[in-house]
């Protein structure tokens, strides 16, 4: 049977090697190639005939970090599947991610039956909705479209800006609000979508279409 190919591209060599293990042993897949930072893996994708099934992306690394790599991906290869794979679960750098084609996002201390299934679902379903992503939101989102109370116009305008790395107090000076009106929408948004944060506020603008990646 022929096994899924997968790029590592991480500049810690040590947990590499062990996620290299770790992934063989799964049965289904094989790693292709390991890499330590976006620029070796821009110039490996560049020159190979065929392209991996997944890429599982570092977003904290010299010479060409995650953010970087994503933003080369989405200009060259916006159909590649890439699973974010990192130590950090800053809000912004997540949104970040996401906009620009990343296919899931988990944490390193990932329990590795947990990180089975999200190379299972990205792989096979094209996203992983990891607990950082707000599963439930997505979910009743793709179900329940319709039925979700209609957003009215300054709601869709916060939706879109909520989608950068601005901060509330920037985003409510943008639309000629107080941050306390802007408190209001978001409050009033994470009922209407049942989401808790503001990674599952940018996931229904950009699902949804409200923001164009």
């Amino acid at each position: 049977m022929k096994k899924f190919k997968i790029v590592i591209v991480d500049d810690h060599l040590l947990f590499s090697n062990s996620l290299k293990k770790l992934i063989e042993s799964f049965g289904d897949y094989e790693i292709s190639n390991q890499l330590v930072n976006g620029r070796q893996f821009v110039d490996y994708i560049q020159s190979s005939n065929e392209a991996p099934d997944l890429v599982l992306l570092d977003v904290q690394m010299p010479v060409m970090d995650g953010i970087e790599t994503m933003a080369w991906l989405s200009d060259n290869r916006p159909d590649q599947k890439v699973l974010i794979l990192s130590m950090t679960d800053d809000e912004t750098t997540i949104i970040q991610l996401l906009k620009l084609g990343a296919k899931g996002y988990i944490l390193k201390d990932i329990d590795p039956s947990k990180f089975k299934l999200a190379i299972e679902k990205v792989i096979h379903s094209g996203f992983y909705h990891s607990e950082l992503i707000s599963s439930i939101m997505l979910d009743e989102m793709n179900r329940n479209h319709e039925k979700v109370n209609p957003l009215n116009e300054k709601e869709i305008e916060f939706l879109t800006k909520i989608c950068s790395d601005k901060t509330y107090k920037e985003i409510a000076g943008e639309m000629y609000l107080s941050p306390k009106t802007i408190d209001g929408y978001r409050a009033n948004l994470f009922k209407k979508l049942n989401v808790k944060s503001r990674v599952g506020l940018a996931m229904y603008a950009i699902k949804s279409g409200l923001f164009k990646i």
